[in-house]
């Protein structure tokens, strides 16, 4: 039973080519939505990568939270739609501290706004 790096990645080329030959349209078109939020959550990491580098040290922008939701909420909904308990419970929990960190944001920034006034 050796199963090697050459076999994953066989096993993932051959999942991928079943995936885009085999699949109906509308299997497809719910294989683009996941893949749409993967990309989006994944944006997450360079945003901040990018921001943190500009400045000289580590910090999240807000963008960064937009992205992990928007990214989350979509890759939950086709987590949901697959019935992958997985992806929904990895998901589910983080998009309520992603909401909830904007909600803290947007309320610091009236403070904000208030005070300087």
């Amino acid at each position: 039973m050796d199963h090697g790096i050459g076999y994953f990645l066989g096993h993932l080329v051959e999942s991928l080519r079943h995936s885009i030959t085999g699949d109906s349209p509308y299997d497809m078109l719910w294989l683009g939505i996941g893949i749409a939020g993967q990309l989006l959550f994944m944006a997450r990491f360079i945003v901040q990568w990018i921001h943190s580098e500009r400045h000289g040290q580590s910090l999240i922008p807000v963008s960064f939270w937009y992205l992990s939701l928007f990214g989350g909420l979509i890759v939950l909904v086709y987590g949901i739609h697959k019935l992958e308990w997985v992806i929904i419970l990895g998901q589910l929990p983080g998009t309520i501290v992603y909401t909830r960190n904007l909600m803290l944001i947007r309320r610091n920034a009236k403070q904000t706004e208030v005070e300087t006034n």
